[in-house]
């Protein structure tokens, strides 16, 4: 190869110092820069046959589409139906599957419904999204809490979902129960609040026979920091065979019983707390109130 004297006449040397540079995992701008070649025909020639290194390759974006508009083309997906699920273009398809065996036709009916479900699994999908997002704002929106505003969360709690003293059942102890593992979480935090010992906490499962009973008490167990040893004897809930149970499944734990000890005390005062809230609710200045 003959090349012109002057700056490039040392093509050899030149062609040895690139290849090493390209061998060391150098992209051509940085060959260029370091040898202060600035004519990219030459470059090229400098660095012909040797392989350019892996992080300058471009991933190919379309790769994944492709082996997935393949494989289901290989189930017997339309083009349609695949630009429905993959969001590509026909033409896009055609190149990709082409030499795929084409599909048995289907049934114009079967294909409308299938059309259907996969437009109806589409809006579920937006719908979620935007279930997702509102709830996700909204958490934001509460921030961190006061131990006033944990203070009256706990009151209202536990009068929506603790014993309460009746006057045809005198029943003036401290009781929740519930199945929900964050208001079991706030319950116990508002106890803490309240100076109540975990030393006087008892703890209990309740639960359908049918369930995961050892399971469900090592989780409440571990939810509450307690040893499963400190759990009293779990209740356990006889299982009508004509009843429909949707509470089912490796989620299903049952409920958690939390008593306070010697609580009596506790309850007026949670009592008069409730009818507080009520009453100052019902203040004829409600709108005037900072």
């Amino acid at each position: 190869m003959t090349h012109a004297p002057g700056k490039y006449a040392d093509f050899e040397s030149l062609r040895d110092r690139a290849v090493a540079l390209r061998r060391a995992g150098h992209s051509l701008r940085q060959i260029r820069d370091e040898l202060k070649i600035f004519n990219n025909d030459i470059l090229n020639q400098l660095v012909k046959g040797e392989p350019p290194p892996e992080w300058t390759k471009r991933p190919r974006a379309k790769d994944d589409l492709r082996a997935k508009a393949r494989e289901l083309r290989l189930q017997g997906w339309t083009y349609d139906r695949i630009q429905v699920e993959l969001g590509c273009s026909k033409s896009s398809i055609s190149l990709w599957v082409r030499d795929l065996p084409k599909p048995e036709r289907r049934d114009p009916v079967e294909q409308a419904k299938l059309a259907a479900r996969k437009r109806w699994e589409r809006e579920l999908a937006v719908r979620d999204e935007r279930r997702q997002a509102t709830k996700a704002a909204a958490t934001s929106e509460i921030g961190a809490m006061t131990d006033r505003d944990l203070f009256m969360a706990g009151v209202a709690l536990y009068w929506a979902e603790g014993a309460k003293d009746k006057p045809y059942a005198r029943r003036e102890n401290v009781q929740f129960v519930n199945s929900d593992p964050g208001v079991i979480r706030v319950y116990l935090a508002w106890l803490d609040l309240l100076g109540v010992e975990r030393e006087r906490l008892r703890f209990r499962v309740m639960i359908h026979e049918t369930g995961d009973l050892d399971g469900a008490m090592r989780y409440w167990a571990d939810l509450a920091g307690v040893a499963t040893s400190a759990f009293q004897r779990t209740t356990i809930k006889k299982h009508n065979p004509k009843t429909l149970r949707k509470n089912v499944g490796e989620s299903y734990r049952g409920c958690l019983v939390i008593s306070v000890l010697q609580g009596a005390e506790l309850y007026r005062r949670i009592e008069g707390w409730w009818y507080g809230i009520v009453g100052a609710v019902a203040a004829t200045d409600l709108p005037n109130r900072t």
